[in-house]
C-alpha cells in the first residue's frame, strides 16, 4: 500500500507524532526519549517564544493504518534575515528503514519550502541553537544525552539517497577525569584571576544560582551570535531554559565567573547524567521515572557538560580555564569518572581547544545536512 502523508492539525495528532520515535526505538537501549510534554510545549505557539520570529508545520506518514514516519519543518525568519538566505529547516525526521517513507516525508517538507520561496532545506535543526539538533553520523554505540538526539545508522544512508550532503558537523567529546586538575590549566586560571581580577562564585543552593541563570542566557546570546544559524533567545525561551536548569542543576556544578565589579563574565552548567532516568519514563515524567531521575542526580560518576559561555569582551583572557578548573575540581571531589560534552561545532576552535589539557576523545559526531531545492 502507498504511503499516506497527514498533516498534524490537533493535539491528538501531535501526541501521536511525538510518541512515534519512542515506539521506533523501543528495543534500542541507547536511545533517550524526548519528554512528550516538552515537545508539546515546543510546538505550542502560546508557550514557545520562538514563534515571534518563526513558523512551523508537522506531518506524519502512514501505511496500512500504522504510523511509519514523521517530519517537521521550521521557517526561522530571524536566522534567514541574519544570514541572507532562504532556508527551511527540517526537524523531527524519523522513519522506518524504507526509502519510500523517508522520501514521501521529505518531499512534503520540500513542497512547503517551494510555496514559501525557499531554495534550501537544512537540518535537522530546531527553533534555536539550544534545541536538540543534528543527525548522528558516528558513535551509534554510545548512549544518548538528554540534550541530544539518537538515530539509527540507516538514517545516514537515507539522507544520501535523498540527495542531501554535509553542511556542517558537531562533535561530542568524552573527557576522562584526572586524579587532580591539570597543572597547566590551574596555572592559567590563577594568572587570569590575578591579572584581570576574575573570581569564581560559590553557591550553597540552587536558590542562590537562580538570579545568575538569566544573565548566563544573555551571555549565550552575545557569545554565540556569530555561529551558524544562531539567533538571540527570546525572554520566553530563556524562561524555559531557566526552568530546565533549575530542575537538573546542582549548586556545586553551577560555574559562574565574575569580574571585579561583580558582573557575570562567564559560566558553565554541568550535572550528573539523567539519561537512564529519562529512559525509564518512556516519554513521560511520572512518579517512578522522576525517582529514577533523582537517583541519577545523586550519581556523580558520569557528568554531562551542558554548556559554557564567555562574554565576547572577556574571551581569551582565561575565563574558560577558571570555569573548567572549578568544574573539574567539583567532579573529582564527588568521585566523577568521566564527563561528556554536548554538541560543539567542529570549526569552533575556542570551544574545541578547551579540552587540550585532558585525556579526551570524540565519541559522537552529528551532522546538519543541506539540500538545494531544484527549480521547477
Amino acid at each position: 500500500m502507498m504511503v499516506q502523508i497527514r498533516e498534524v492539525l490537533n493535539r491528538k495528532d501531535m501526541e501521536n507524532m511525538f510518541r512515534f520515535p519512542i515506539d521506533l526505538y523501543r528495543d534500542c537501549s541507547l536511545y533517550v526519549p524526548v519528554l512528550i510534554g516538552d515537545e508539546m510545549d515546543t510546538f505550542n505557539r502560546e508557550k514557545n517564544g520562538a514563534y515571534a520570529y518563526a513558523d512551523s508545520r508537522l506531518w506524519t506518514a502512514w501505511r496500512d493504518g500504522k504510523m511509519v514516519g514523521r517530519i517537521g519543518a521550521i521557517l526561522n525568519r530571524a536566522a534567514n534575515d541574519k544570514e541572507g538566505v532562504r532556508q527551511l529547516r527540517f526537524t523531527r525526521f524519523d522513519f522506518i528503514d524504507d526509502l519510500e517513507v523517508s522520501k514521501a516525508l521529505f518531499d512534503t517538507a520540500v513542497s512547503w519550502a517551494r510555496e514559501l520561496g525557499m531554495n534550501e532545506m537544512v537540518g535537522p535543526l530546531g527553533f534555536s541553537n539550544l534545541d536538540k539538533q543534528g543527525m548522528l553520523v558516528d558513535g551509534f554505540d554510545q548512549m544518548d544525552m538528554y540534550i541530544t538526539l539518537y538515530n539509527y545508522p540507516y538514517y545516514v544512508t537515507h539522507m544520501e539517497k535523498l540527495g542531501l550532503v554535509k553542511k556542517w558537523d558537531w562533535t561530542e567529546t568524552k573527557i576522562i577525569m584526572p586524579a587532580e586538575c591539570p597543572g597547566k590549566l590551574a596555572r592559567v586560571a590563577d594568572i587570569s584571576e590575578q591579572r584581570y581580577g576574575y573570581s569564581a562564585r560559590k553557591f550553597s543552593s540552587m536558590k542562590e544560582v537562580r538570579p545568575y541563570v538569566r544573565e548566563a542566557m544573555h551571555i549565550i546570546n552575545s557569545a554565540f551570535a556569530s555561529l551558524h544559524g544562531v539567533v538571540p533567545l527570546t525572554d520566553r525561551q530563556i524562561d524555559s531554559l531557566e526552568h530546565l536548569i533549575m530542575l537538573v542543576g546542582r549548586p556545586e556544578y553551577s560555574l559562574m565567573v565574575e569580574n571585579r565589579q561583580g558582573e557575570l563574565v562567564g559560566f558553565g552548567f554541568i550535572a550528573p547524567s539523567i539519561s537512564r532516568g529519562i529512559r525509564a519514563g518512556k516519554g513521560r515524567l511520572g512518579p517512578l521515572s522522576a525517582l529514577k531521575v533523582l537517583g541519577d542526580l545523586r550519581d556523580h560518576r558520569h557528568i554531562d557538560f551542558y554548556m559554557i559561555g564567555v562574554r565576547p569582551g572577556d574571551q581569551k583572557k582565561g575565563v574558560e580555564s577558571i570555569i573548567l578548573r572549578e568544574g573539574i575540581n567539583a567532579i573529582i571531589a564527588h568521585g566523577g569518572i568521566d564527563c561528556q560534552t554536548g554538541p560543539m561545532l567542529e570549526d569552533n576552535a575556542n570551544v574545541q581547544n578547551i579540552w587540550k589539557n585532558f585525556e579526551h576523545y570524540c565519541h559522537r559526531r552529528r551532522r546538519c545536512w543541506t539540500y538545494t531545492i531544484p527549480e521547477i
